[in-house]
């Protein structure tokens, strides 16, 4: 176990000091399934071969596996041809990426497709996705590469430019002109980020947005906006945000999107000041005709200058309209909240954001919401301290907070879907900045939580609290539902966070090592049939002693004592080094267990003879261990039965361990006092 924890926590050390140096950022981007783009490139430009991607095969699993699988009728008769086969002249980008370039084929991912043309609208952004540099001239090798933000970090994806082809057309994305292909590589290359192209089918668009960009997307249903909702589309225009707003046609899922910078505006009109949106359908072909469109009669009663700069009569796609008609019209608003990295240099608005990676795993850190108060205070914590109200002469501080699933598109092949996430916060008053236990949980409300637990990628709200900390617990509805997750913070004004977890302690009571005169006679007379003749115990004699004395406790569910945890034992108390116990070694190691079977039977909670992982973890506690998180889910794989109960003998054995443990680091530390962290970090780094 410790040389586990130890390999996880070395893997979890680089990955920071990685990230410390820059990897994962747009311009230092994380190489997906280790391909090297320029490397492959030049490989295949010295070999005069065009590259074949062995990682993403022209195979129908990298179709799909239901609708896209190898039995369905849209798959068959489908070839992989590159671009130069489809087409005599074929080119990457045409006089810049449009949104013409966009037209959908035999996949549902229009959520894709509208966050794509949206790429058309910002060409900083677009080559953040597209890098500079592509195309079919003297450089082509058939391979081409994209970055996508996935999760906290940017990630570089290779892929051949086989496309699949069904009767002569592309299968999927494609431009209207036909020879074009940009956007049908992004897509290929987002496929094979999340394992398949079946796998693009059905989603939302903020999805698209964030992992086009690494921003943060709020949503607002606009039939119960916020009463503040035009102040809050001012202001993240201040900041760069992109916008999206989606018309629900049919009760079946169904969306017809427009997306645009959405410029907010007013104009006096017949003597009152009128808030306009301008809107732009990124597809040119819808747009609104009613009041303050194109050529409608409310310009004519508008300051010539203005009605100058603002109306526009072209059918292009854009157009204006009133805020109170675009909140009786639109179903939805979408905000994608750009991060620093991704904004001009010259953008004055800024967000403070920090972001946290987070596990929930089965028996340990997977507690499940509020309505599960026995385990709900095991999930992640996050501890956020807002010290900048939004205002001079205010307390309230604005934030905004996101929880995002990982790697779900992939598991689709597995059966597995989203889970339902959530999140609620807590106001942290006079607390250490510890894991905080059940208790608490019990006697307190939340200040305030998401507003939905729902299955989707990312659940995020926005929050205004008084100045304070706050505690924010990311969770899954139900317990023992595992998943990896990132959370983000936003904040108007500079906020600090952390995570909470406790030290890793042990406060274990004093042991008194009896001379052997002190001894009670009795247990000596106990000793002496036990031991036999040489008067010391083996790892073989303690386990018939232990499974014997064991057997008699009817209470106690177990399966015994193994030789390995005999061994352990021996090896905690044997002070002398012969390999046995002798009578005072094996008087102490007696005492020890009578105390860890007072602890097993006091977090019993309900007399099963086994304890529940949560149970387990107030256990160790009281035992005098403190862990984190990562620590406890390894105790957890190793000392549970499939049901995730504990059952005595186990529980023994893991205290035992863990007393040998921080034993061993006790000694190891006197003799290394202020250089064994310099040479865990150097010996990380080989």
């Amino acid at each position: 176990m410790e040389q586990v924890y130890a390999s996880g926590m070395a893997a979890k050390l680089r990955s920071q000091w990685d990230r410390d140096e820059g990897l994962g950022q747009n311009h230092n981007a994380v190489k997906f399934q280790g391909q090297d783009f320029e490397s492959l490139r030049a490989r295949c430009l010295q070999s005069r071969s065009l590259f074949e991607d062995s990682l993403f095969p022209c195979a129908s699993s990298s179709l799909g596996f239901n609708e896209l699988g190898p039995r369905s009728s849209k798959t068959q008769g489908v070839r992989w041809m590159r671009p130069t086969e489809i087409c005599t002249r074929p080119q990457f980008i045409v006089d810049g990426a449009t949104r013409t370039d966009i037209c959908q084929g035999a996949l549902g991912d229009c959520w894709l497709l509208a966050a794509i043309a949206s790429l058309t609208l910002n060409d900083n952004l677009l080559h953040r996705v597209v890098p500079h540099g592509q195309d079919f001239g003297g450089q082509y090798a058939g391979i081409f590469h994209f970055q996508f933000w996935q999760y906290g970090e940017w990630v570089e994806v290779v892929i051949d430019d086989r496309l699949p082809v069904k009767d002569g057309k592309l299968l999927f994305v494609h431009s209207a002109e036909g020879g074009e292909f940009w956007s049908a590589l992004l897509e290929k290359a987002y496929a094979k980020l999340h394992g398949c192209y079946e796998a693009l089918s059905g989603g939302s668009t903020s999805e698209g947005f964030e992992d086009f960009t690494g921003g943060v997307t709020e949503m607002y249903e606009l039939r119960k906006a916020p009463s503040d909702l035009y102040s809050i589309i001012s202001r993240a225009v201040e900041r760069g945000s992109l916008l999206g707003c989606s018309i629900d046609v049919s009760t079946q899922i169904c969306y017809v999107h427009f997306f645009d910078y959405v410029i907010e505006n007013t104009v006096v009109y017949r003597g009152n000041m009128t808030k306009l949106v301008r809107i732009r359908n990124p597809w040119g072909e819808i747009e609104w005709t009613g009041a303050w469109s194109d050529n409608s009669r409310e310009w004519e009663s508008v300051d010539r200058s203005v009605r100058g700069r603002l109306q526009n009569r072209s059918e292009d796609g854009e157009f204006w309209m009133s805020f109170s008609d675009f909140l009786r019209e639109f179903t939805r608003l979408e905000i994608c909240n750009l991060t620093a990295d991704a904004l001009e240099a010259n953008q004055q608005k800024k967000w403070s954001s920090a972001v946290y990676q987070g596990e929930w795993r089965r028996g340990s850190t997977a507690g499940g919401c509020r309505n599960f108060p026995a385990t709900f205070w095991i999930n992640p914590q996050f501890k956020i301290d807002l010290q900048h109200p939004d205002t001079a002469g205010q307390s309230d501080c604005s934030f905004l907070v996101a929880l995002m699933q990982k790697d779900r598109r992939k598991k689709r092949k597995e059966g597995k879907d989203m889970e339902t996430i959530g999140f609620a916060i807590y106001e942290y008053v006079g607390r250490s900045g510890i894991h905080l236990k059940r208790d608490f949980f019990l006697t307190h409300g939340s200040s305030a939580r998401s507003e939905l637990f729902i299955n989707l990628r990312e659940v995020s709200s926005r929050f205004q609290l008084p100045a304070g900390e706050y505690i924010i617990v990311p969770s899954t509805f139900e317990p023992q539902k595992e998943g990896d997750f990132v959370l983000r913070v936003f904040s108007e004004k500079p906020a600090n966070s952390e995570e909470l977890d406790d030290d890793v302690t042990a406060e274990l009571p004093a042991e008194s090592q009896l001379d052997e005169s002190q001894i009670d006679a009795g247990f000596k007379s106990l000793f002496r049939q036990l031991a036999g003749e040489d008067m010391e115990i083996s790892a073989t004699e303690l386990q018939t002693i232990l499974n014997r004395i064991i057997s008699k406790h009817k209470d106690l569910k177990t399966d015994g004592f193994g030789p390995e945890a005999c061994r352990t034992m021996i090896n905690l108390m044997d002070t002398d080094g012969s390999g046995k116990l002798g009578l005072a070694e094996f008087h102490v190691l007696w005492e020890k267990i009578k105390r860890y079977l007072t602890v097993f039977r006091q977090f019993d909670l309900d007399k099963s003879g086994t304890m529940s992982s949560y149970e387990m973890r107030m256990a160790l506690e009281a035992a005098g261990f403190k862990l984190k998180n990562h620590l406890f889910q390894l105790i957890i794989l190793r000392y549970t039965e499939a049901d995730l109960t504990v059952d005595f003998d186990n529980f023994v054995t893991c205290l035992v361990r863990l007393e040998t443990m921080f034993s061993e680091y006790s000694q190891i530390k006197s003799h290394f006092i202020g250089h064994i962290h310099m040479a865990i970090r150097c010996l990380m780094r080989v």
